[in-house]
């Protein structure tokens, strides 16, 4: 159908203005001038009046030309709004993955270097499975095989960083640079930073000797500069604003200002390429809280691993206080049943900073005594539960207890960060 601009105005007399977008379970569907889609019910509605009436703009693709003295970069494509624009058939954002169709839309980029450009799957992040990075992984191991200069995954930002940190153990040692590149703002809106991010990528693997996998978004609420974060580090800590990525217990790689990129930790530029993509299916994280039940630690029995995100220095539910609290004596038989089974049990913490300590209180002991392991880790909660997946797919059950423990991928900090408040002092304003 055509796109049409109209303006609705609701029972209460409230009024909107927007595209008109097709009907979603009989709700109508507008999307606002600011970008955002507002679903209203056909009963709150008085009147619909079209202002203009749109059709497909039909865009012209020139031809695409390599540059020789160019290096050349290959953008993988899972998802996300980097490579998107608006369709005005339907008001939707639609996907664009040819070469030629990126430089139409971000013409900067035939000055920076040579693309080529591939489908993985055109997906939300919220949809992967384990199944996924091995595709992706042997995409990668392809591109790497014909010699490209680096590798650009454009991806959905709600899973960016777990998909980072999975990617970052199966791919050791990469010969050149790996980023996971994404959008918070849809590319529809003026104030959509898949351009910059996108950019950014290109020139700090084009302009540096960087190996590895990494992370490039937003360093702040402008478009003043973008940053490279380390990929089992960070964590989206915002629903929307552009900066929200942001490097836990750790600190950030590179800061690229427009030309400008200022390396800002060191790295390590050596290492013979390994990729081992399997993971165990059978993984679970579980999330701890007031109120819980055996129950929900039971549902796990027959897995290999259960990462616990634990409060604090790492707790659980476990003592009998009083007549309402006897169900944590079956929560702590539970976790000892399951790790009599077999299964590798580890702690966490839900705090994003500071260290797993299970020697300061008596309930650490007994989680301990248990079978439950990761004393003294900074690991975040999702980055444990894809490297326990990942350990678990390609090594012994024994080595795996010792791993899980160790540093592999910068995962694990030597010390923890004391600012931590800096992180997310900008959401404060």
């Amino acid at each position: 159908m055509a796109l049409k601009r109209v303006n609705i105005i609701l029972k209460d007399n409230r009024t909107f203005q927007g595209f008109l977008l097709p009907e979603s379970n009989g709700k109508i569907v507008l999307k606002l001038n600011s970008g955002y889609n507002m679903v209203l019910d056909k009963k709150e509605v008085k009147s619909i009046k079209t202002i203009e009436q749109l059709t497909e703009k039909k865009f012209k693709t020139e031809d695409y030309n390599k540059n020789k003295s160019l290096k050349t970069i290959s953008i993988l494509h899972t998802g996300g709004t980097i490579a998107s624009r608006v369709s005005y058939d339907t008001g939707g954002v639609s996907s664009q993955f040819k070469p030629e169709d990126l430089i139409r839309m971000y013409p900067e980029l035939k000055e920076i270097a040579n693309i080529e450009s591939k489908l993985i799957q055109n997906m939300w992040s919220d949809d992967l499975r384990f199944k996924h990075f091995e595709i992706l992984a042997d995409a990668i191991e392809k591109e790497i095989k014909k010699k490209v200069n680096g590798i650009i995954i454009g991806i959905g930002t709600d899973n960016l960083t777990v998909a980072s940190a999975a990617l970052s153990f199966i791919i050791e040692n990469p010969p050149i640079p790996i980023l996971l590149v994404g959008a918070q703002r849809s590319s529809d809106r003026g104030s959509s930073d898949a351009a910059i991010n996108l950019i950014s990528a290109m020139k700090f693997i084009t302009k540096t000797d960087y190996k590895g996998v990494a992370i490039c978004m937003h360093g702040s609420s402008s478009d003043e500069y973008c940053l490279i974060l380390p990929a089992t580090k960070t964590k989206k800590l915002h629903t929307s604003r552009r900066d929200a990525f942001k490097p836990v217990n750790d600190s950030v790689i590179a800061k690229i200002e427009g030309d400008k990129i200022t390396f800002l930790k060191p790295y390590k530029t050596e290492g013979k390429l390994n990729i081992k993509p399997k993971m165990e299916e059978n993984v679970g994280l579980i999330k701890i809280t007031i109120n819980m039940n055996s129950k929900q630690f039971e549902f796990f029995k027959g897995y290999k691993g259960l990462i616990i995100e634990g409060t604090g220095l790492g707790h659980t539910p476990g003592d009998v206080v009083d007549k309402y609290t006897k169900e944590h004596e079956k929560i702590m038989n539970s976790i000892k049943r399951l790790t009599k089974s077999g299964c590798i049990v580890v702690m966490t913490s839900t705090c994003l900073y500071g260290r797993v300590n299970m020697n300061v209180y008596s309930k650490g002991n007994n989680l301990q005594e248990a079978g439950v392991i990761g004393n003294f880790n900074d690991i975040l909660p999702e980055t444990a539960f894809v490297k326990l997946a990942w350990l678990l797919g390609n090594y012994k059950k024994e080595d795996v207890k010792v791993l899980i423990c160790k540093n592999l991928r910068g995962e694990i900090s030597e010390t923890s960060s004391e600012d931590w408040t800096s992180a997310n002092s900008q959401f404060a304003r």
